[in-house]
């Protein structure tokens, strides 16, 4: 389910989600010709319009987290073809500038799940765990 961040609308998650979608498609079928998302499985996680629609940002995650320059700067060539094909899924009186961002979130995910691993931590959660011996 769409959490709503601070300050967008109803609106804004609804058409970011439609675009998340076209765009999620039209890439599954793989009908890019740019030689760095040949054979590339790209994920797109989110896509957050700007409040005005003329934007939008799109997060990705190309599978198994490689090449991702190299598939980044190929969604950045490709971004006009994505576009006119999305644009016929998504009817919006003007059409977003896409924008390809990798998505942080699954490095966050890492981060935290290598903290809680850590043998200082663990140890601490455990602590916290135990009750207080009553005297």
């Amino acid at each position: 389910m769409l959490a709503m961040r601070a300050g967008q609308s109803h609106r804004l998650l609804r058409v970011g989600e439609a675009l998340r979608h076209a765009l999620s498609d039209i890439l599954m079928r793989g009908d890019l010709r740019d030689p760095a998302l040949e054979g590339a499985s790209v994920t797109v996680t989110e896509v957050r319009p700007s409040a005005d629609l003329r934007h939008a940002t799109v997060y990705i995650m190309p599978l198994g987290g490689k090449d991702t320059d190299e598939v980044l700067d190929g969604l950045a060539r490709s971004a006009g073809y994505l576009s006119s094909h999305a644009a016929q899924r998504v009817r919006m009186k003007f059409f977003p500038k896409l924008i390809f961002r990798l998505d942080p979130s699954f490095d966050t995910a890492d981060r935290i799940e290598k903290l809680l691993r850590d043998p200082r931590v663990a140890r601490d959660l455990e602590h916290e765990q135990t009750p207080p011996d009553e005297e």
